[in-house]
């Protein structure tokens, strides 16, 4: 805590304490607020400066990023200073032999057991990279060892680019794999212990790792076919050189024909363009087709050879090292991770509109019969065309696009190993069977798995009739016979948001029980299911914070598993690991081997026999979440609501990623202020719950909810483990949320308060400036919506705790750090209403300047601002004209940028510092 004053700190902490212990007392009085004041009074007084608060709120993110690598460790369940790869021989010696006392299993059984996949590890590049690098690995480093984190480490995040994102994502599966490999040593090693003669054959694979970064074009246009095709053979040579690592010294033969498939990719990755150049997207066709023989195109060559390499290795040792490289081979064929692609069901539509000419809407309702046989009727024929590098160049719409470049890949990267094709915002079957002719018309029918995502409250609920429309076409259940596979995707990020985290996950798996009936249904008994939970790490956004284990569960209840298995159908799993937040848990080969220790723990979990209560209580459960779902419907209905968002909270979050996070601008003049949480992506949505204090998202309608039966609430939550899961939710956002913060985040928005703070200050001109901050709050017309909000929260949640009375509370700290940033929000808005007049400039005025400053949207204000008082030296000084001079009248602008605009780039700054550190304490980004 260097250049921290420690009484300051400790001042601060005291007065707070005060202030909130006489609010029990005193209904009417602010703790955050008053806090807020001391700051800003002690800066007035000078008792505190700038760097003062700079050294106390290094030293307080310091703080919560310690707490947070803690939580991390004990997340994973992994104890610094021991092995977690030591938990892979225990498992893999119960799967061989579940009764020690007993028999083995067979070994065909063992075989079907270890090399069926089970789960798959999916990493995204979602925008919750809210580390710098270096930061983000020293956390790991610090949960892996149980140490300290280095001093003065920066914590807010620098900007990252989509190639940053791939490096650090294949960092992060780089290690997954070297996890996965211990547990499939582990395997081979207690197959080894019974079946001596026969343990080298097996490839065990339970666990899969994929990645859908540089391959998702959802909501971007910065991706192109290029890009995808550039990154997808780094992965298979990535492979290629893991691979050839792995069989040094071992197999000469086939080390020799790694290195030419190496040499022959590398000379592929050089020529793939940066930019649809024709004559360069030809260099490219002609490295992928002539060395497409050198380079493979299936890893079926390379199979072979191992199994020739296993059988001529020298000893046991020689044969496992083998043994585990063919397995990791064998899960995850030319990649390092399986390949997965995402886009929008509206590129879709329009890619399939251009091509058979259908006019009818997709969500029209009263053409839905005539368009599900027009498209019915063209995949019958699907009028075949050839694809090539120039069909790709000629191509205009996204879907063909992509669905195109799958083609490419499985012709001349891979053509063994399926790609996911995740389709977004899937509401009608129609959307699938689309997908279905358009694979069909290119020619990929077979290298593409098609996949919907069921996220908004629509597509959960009525999801079971999109697949039974898509279902009732014998081309699509032909399509699912073809690849033997069902594969579902579940967003918890949109859903969670606008029908509430809670109500999300029963809806989620609501639609997941009902799968087996409806599959028997259209004679598909026999298929696996693929079932792909896509969540961050937040509370919001699905990513439960007890324990991973806990967060498997809670994305698909035992009881659920149990009964599909009973109904005869292989499911495999599937859970995203988003952005740097996710990579976190794969941060040192010690996470990333305990993440896979936790991995392979629930997916060979037994689920009880036992049924969980509230399954019985199916009623209670139904009204409870039923209740959950409105009231947040509500809430996001709110103007309120909208204006707590974007009053000011986007400025409050960084650009965590390469995505952009609002979905509008009016340029020069700002943002626009957001009317409906629509206007905003999900992920900064969540980030701003967390900055301005309120997880609304995961906390609203609980009261309502509970109050409607407290005894039966009060039951499930001690006899059933489903139900409590859900509850220990609840209980993280209550200790990420305070009504005092809210309350004041929502005081400083309101310009009664800048008002009542006019009439007590008796410092010289600062009353003037209260009031001009307060007449442009009064403009923006926000306090009584953001009013009528703050009731309809505070009486929810104090039915909530009228129930729940040990509901956790926001620690100390936390509340410290939102009253402390309010303090250098109000002083950044005293300093912006005193910027001088000046005439408009380059479509900014002086109002414009401030109104943006009041949004937070800082930075480009004050670039425009010190373009238009520049402090620069008079360029005359100093030189001779030979006249006589005139006395100097030009303006200098010096004091301007000495006491307004220099002390406002600080004051942002160390707003952003703040949220850094609640972004630690709350333990995700969004």
């Amino acid at each position: 805590m260097d250049g921290a004053p420690p009484s300051l700190r400790e001042a601060l902490r005291a007065r707070l304490r005060h202030a909130r212990e006489a609010a029990a007392e005193d209904p009417f009085g602010d703790p955050v607020l008053l806090t807020a004041l001391v700051v800003s009074r002690q800066l007035d007084q000078g008792a505190v400066d700038l760097a003062g608060l700079e050294a106390l709120v290094q030293s307080l993110a310091d703080e919560a990023a310690e707490a947070r690598a803690r939580r991390l460790a004990a997340y994973l369940g992994h104890r610094p200073g021991t092995d977690p790869a030591a938990a892979f021989a225990p498992l893999a010696a119960r799967l061989a032999r579940p009764d020690p006392e007993d028999s083995p299993v067979p070994f065909a059984a063992y075989r079907a057991a270890v090399e069926r996949a089970r789960f798959c590890a999916v990493f995204t590049a979602h925008p919750t990279f809210s580390l710098p690098e270096e930061t983000a690995r020293a956390l790991a480093e610090a949960a892996s060892e149980g140490t300290g984190l280095p001093a003065q480490l920066a914590h807010r995040p620098a900007p990252v680019t989509l190639r940053q994102e791939f490096e650090q994502a294949v960092a992060a599966i780089a290690r997954g794999r070297d996890a996965l490999d211990g547990l499939a040593g582990a395997m081979l090693d207690a197959a080894r212990a019974i079946w001596p003669d026969r343990w080298h054959g097996l490839c065990p694979a339970p666990i899969r790792l994929a990645s859908w970064v540089g391959y998702d074009t959802d909501g971007r246009t910065d991706i192109g076919w290029w890009d995808t095709l550039r990154l997808r053979l780094v992965m298979k040579r990535l492979q290629l050189e893991r691979l050839a690592a792995q069989v040094e010294g071992d197999a000469p033969a086939l080390s020799a024909r790694l290195s030419a498939a190496i040499a022959a990719v590398t000379a592929q990755i050089e020529a793939a363009p940066d930019a649809p150049e024709p004559a360069r997207v030809q260099a490219l066709a002609e490295a992928l087709v002539t060395r497409a023989e050198a380079a493979l195109t299936s890893p079926a060559p390379l199979l072979e050879a191992f199994a020739a390499a296993i059988a001529a290795a020298p000893d046991d040792a020689a044969r496992r090292r083998l043994a585990v490289a063919r397995a990791g081979l064998a899960g995850h064929g030319l990649a390092l991770a399986h390949t997965q692609m995402r886009l929008n069901a509206a590129q879709i539509h329009n890619a399939v509109r251009q091509r058979l000419g259908i006019l009818a809407a997709p969500d029209d309702m009263a053409q839905r019969r005539t368009l599900l046989a027009q498209v019915n009727a063209a995949l019958a024929d699907p009028a075949p065309r050839p694809v090539d590098f120039g069909a790709l160049l000629g191509e205009q719409a996204s879907a063909a696009r992509l669905m195109m470049t799958a083609a490419q890949i499985g012709k001349w990267v891979d053509g063994a190993t399926p790609i996911r094709f995740l389709i977004a915002e899937t509401e009608t079957g129609y959307t699938l069977l689309a997908a279905l002719w358009l694979a069909r018309h290119l020619g990929c029918e077979r290298h593409v798995e098609l996949s919907p995502l069921f996220e908004t409250a629509s597509a959960l609920e009525h999801g079971e009739r999109v697949l039974d429309e898509a279902l009732r076409s014998p081309h699509f259940r032909d399509y699912l016979r073809l690849h033997g596979r069902l594969c579902l995707q579940f967003g918890y990020s949109d859903s969670g948001r606008y029908v509430g985290q809670l109500a999300a996950s029963y809806l989620v798996e609501r639609l997941k029980l009902r799968l087996g009936e409806l599959l028997r249904r259209h004679g598909l008994s026999g298929i696996e299911l693929v079932l792909f939970d896509t969540h961050g790490e937040s509370i919001g956004r699905g990513g439960h914070p007890d324990s991973l284990a806990d967060r498997l569960d809670y994305l698909f209840p035992p009881q659920a598993r149990r009964g599909l298995a009973e109904a005869g159908f292989a499911v495999r799993e599937e859970s995203s690991f988003q952005g740097g937040d996710g990579y976190l848990l794969w941060g040192t080969p010690a996470l990333a081997a305990a993440t896979v220790a936790r991995i392979a723990e629930h997916a060979f979990a037994e689920p009880p026999a036992e049924a969980d209560p509230i399954y019985a209580e199916s009623d209670y459960g139904a009204d409870f979440f039923a209740t959950l779902r409105r009231e947040v419907q509500a809430l996001v209905e709110d103007p309120g609501y909208a204006a707590l968002l974007g009053g000011f909270g986007p400025g409050l979050i960084e650009r965590t990623g390469s995505r952009p996070a609002a979905r509008q601008t009016d340029g020069l003049g700002g943002p626009v202020r957001i009317s409906h949480p629509s206007q905003l992506r999900a992920i900064p949505n969540n980030a701003i719950l967390h900055q301005v204090g309120w997880l609304a998202n995961t906390l609203q309608g609980l009261g309502a909810a509970v109050a409607a039966n407290p005894e039966a609430f009060q039951d499930l939550r001690a006899r059933s483990p489903r139900f409590r899961r859900a509850m220990q939710m609840a209980a993280r956002a209550a200790a990420c949320s305070d009504l005092g913060v809210l309350r004041a985040v929502i005081g400083t928005l309101d310009p009664s308060t800048w008002l009542d703070r006019a009439a007590a200050t008796r410092r010289p001109g600062r009353r003037e400036a209260l009031l001009a901050v307060a007449a442009r709050l009064d403009a923006l017309d926000m306090a009584a919506a953001l009013r009528r909000l703050y009731r309809r929260l505070k009486a929810d949640h104090l039915a909530l705790r009228a129930v729940w009375t040990d509901l956790p509370e926001m620690p100390e700290r936390l509340v410290l750090l939102h009253a402390l940033r309010l303090a250098l929000i109000h002083r950044l808005w005293l300093l912006a209403v005193a910027v001088p007049e000046f005439s408009p400039r380059h479509g900014m005025t002086r109002e414009a300047a401030i109104a943006r400053i009041l949004a937070l949207d800082v930075e480009p204000a004050l670039a425009m601002l010190e373009t238009i008082f520049p402090d620069a030296p008079d360029p005359a000084a100093g030189l001779d004209f030979h006249e006589p001079a005139a006395p100097a009248e030009s303006p200098s602008y010096a004091r301007e940028h000495a006491e307004l605009f220099g002390p406002m780039r600080r004051l942002f700054a160390l707003v952003r510092g703040c949220s850094a550190a609640i972004t630690h304490e709350v333990g995700a980004f969004g």
